[in-house]
């Protein structure tokens, strides 16, 4: 007997999918609720096989493309946002009517979004409260080190969850923990949404660098300097340094910018090649957070004059053609100084 009965995952793609794998294990029923048919198709078949092919689903998935269709049976306990961030203001905005129906019964709100609006310079948080701002302390953020293939294949997997109410943290927290799947509660949404969105620029920056030759030591050097510029970012949104340090900071840029899943590290590997973004991005279903969130970052940093070298030139890179080898020259051309200035 499942504990829970209805769970509605808005987004059909390989991580929105893997957090239904991990909600069928005390959920009832998980609905996922897709935009394209071919995805609802391949799923009523048992298996996303547009995303995640040749890895079988569990019989309480089952795939929706309308409300009238995700809703048409049980009783709802748990919403799942698992569109890209670009995405959510839009989806928000034509569904508002639809999502405050659960708000407004205390349903919790889980987003799995990991980025910066390019146009509004808003993290998720701030996008959806736009919205539902009478309904904050039912949202949660949910990030951390966690490739989609790995969780289905029941990998152990730890990552952070933050919210601003204690109550409904407790509750999620346990409608999404499996004996491989551990969630721990955090009160610091901005920290924890910086460091999700942060670390796929620099999984950009790891697959360029890789991708021209450079290896362990270049890699482990950019991680280290990364913590340091995402620090800075933290101070301008009151976020606890300590959370880049844990699972949704060091752990997520860890396995992002060394984990051969990471399409935001095989964008950059790409990249070095030769190849252009828009080129990349095109030949591709799957969406490459880091290249927004490049753009975000860079106006941001504009914005509060941060000092962020690193974010910079990905954003030149990507945006103003900047070469690599002139990029990786004006990295190491930095005059020394002391390691710790912040």
């Amino acid at each position: 007997m499942k504990p829970y009965d209805t769970a509605i995952v808005i987004g059909g793609g390989a991580f929105g999918t893997s957090v239904a794998f991990v909600l069928a294990y005390n959920f009832r029923q998980v609905v996922v609720k897709v935009r394209s048919r071919d995805v609802y198709d391949a799923m009523l078949e048992g298996e996303n096989s547009v995303y995640l092919p040749g890895i079988p689903l569990s019989p309480q998935i089952v795939p929706a493309l309308t409300w009238e269709e995700a809703t048409k049976e049980g009783k709802v306990e748990l919403i799942v946002m698992a569109l890209p961030t670009m995405a959510l203001f839009s989806y928000c905005r034509e569904n508002t009517k639809e999502l405050n129906v659960f708000l407004k019964k205390g349903i919790p709100f889980v987003s799995l979004s990991k980025g910066i609006d390019p146009e509004t310079l808003e993290l998720p948080d701030e996008l959806f409260f736009r919205y539902f701002k009478s309904f904050q302390d039912q949202f949660c953020f949910l990030s951390g080190p966690s490739f989609a293939k790995e969780i289905l294949d029941k990998q152990i997997t730890l990552v952070t969850l933050a919210g601003r109410s204690r109550p409904v943290l407790d509750k999620t927290a346990l409608m999404l923990s499996t004996d491989f799947f551990k969630v721990f509660k955090s009160y610091d949404v901005k920290g924890v949404l910086l460091g999700g969105a942060l670390k796929n620029v620099i999984a950009i920056a790891v697959g360029i660098a890789e991708g021209r030759g450079l290896n362990h030591n270049t890699r482990a050097a950019l991680i280290t300097r990364a913590i340091r510029e995402m620090l800075r970012f933290g101070f301008i949104y009151n976020a606890r340094p300590e959370t880049f340090y844990g699972l949704s900071g060091m752990g997520d840029l860890i396995l992002t910018a060394t984990g051969e899943l990471s399409r935001n590290k095989q964008f950059g590997f790409e990249l070095a090649k030769g190849r252009c973004p828009k080129e990349i991005i095109a030949s591709q279903r799957s969406v490459v957070e880091g290249y927004k969130t490049a753009k975000s970052i860079y106006l941001l940093s504009k914005k509060y004059a941060v000092q962020c070298l690193l974010f910079q030139l990905v954003y030149k890179i990507l945006y103003e053609e900047l070469p690599l080898e002139k990029a990786i020259k004006i990295l190491i051309d930095t005059p020394p100084r002391f390691e710790i200035e912040i």
